[in-house]
């Protein structure tokens, strides 16, 4: 890919904020190869919420964590921002992740010693940012996912939908380009599901970000913009929704 790191921003809709080519994942189990990723080529632009659906063990996971650059590619190529994740090094990722992307995961990962606001703003910690500049940005995330009473409140004090919004909290306040969702529903009950699809769609919608979100169930999927359906290691359909075109 010859474009520039200017070139490869997400303010031109032109150029894809994820481009994967010809990617594979080979695990060996003794005298077996297990294709985890078979062959996956898609372009993903930015503003898009997309879903990567599929049942256990069809690949999904592994294909998140590589685009995450959690692993590292057998074959293939991953561009992300117009740079390639297959080539960096565990420090650069390191850098890359802080700078560009967000994670929301199932099981909340919150510390349960911090409060709501400690817990958004401690990304920004990592950054180097002022504790007085910090703590504003994460109180004004948290009115925007409606925790604006449980800004005190540390995690045992709050339900299983209230910790998932500190968590989407969390991944918005570094302003990433990118959002990387792991079965993000995966610990709460329906209802409360779709409370929190429904605030991942409307705030990456209002701010205008990727999000590509892993998960098994097909209803949840839905909520997404564009839809991959993967099995045995293979992108099978990309789904487009609301009038989306892409690859």
């Amino acid at each position: 890919m010859n474009e520039s790191r200017a070139e490869g921003k997400l303010g031109d809709q032109a150029v894809p904020v994820i481009a994967v080519r010809d990617l594979y994942k080979i695990y060996r189990i003794g005298e077996t190869k297990v294709r985890a990723l078979n062959g996956v080529d898609f372009m993903i632009h930015r503003g898009q919420f997309c879903s990567i659906v599929g049942a256990s063990g069809s690949g999904k996971s592994t294909l998140l964590n590589m685009l995450a650059g959690l692993e590292k590619p057998t074959k293939g190529e991953i561009v992300i921002a117009g740079e390639h994740m297959e080539r960096k090094n565990e420090n650069e990722l390191v850098r890359f992740r802080q700078a560009h992307i967000g994670f929301i995961f199932q099981s909340f990962n919150l510390m349960a010693t911090m409060n709501a606001v400690e817990n958004v703003a401690l990304p920004l910690t990592f950054q180097g940012m002022d504790k007085k500049t910090r703590t504003k940005k994460a109180e004004a995330m948290l009115d925007m996912v409606g925790l604006h009473k449980y800004k005190r409140h540390k995690p045992t004090q709050m339900s299983g939908g209230q910790q998932q919004r500190v968590g989407v909290a969390r991944a918005l306040v570094v302003e990433p380009e990118i959002i990387f969702a792991d079965e993000p529903t995966g610990n709460l009950d329906s209802v409360t599901s779709r409370e929190v699809m429904e605030l991942m769609q409307r705030v990456v919608r209002e701010k205008g970000q990727t999000l590509v979100m892993v998960t098994h169930d097909n209803e949840l999927a839905g909520f997404a913009d564009r839809i991959f359906h993967i099995r045995d290691g293979k992108i099978l359909q990309i789904e487009e929704k609301r009038g989306n075109e892409g690859n």
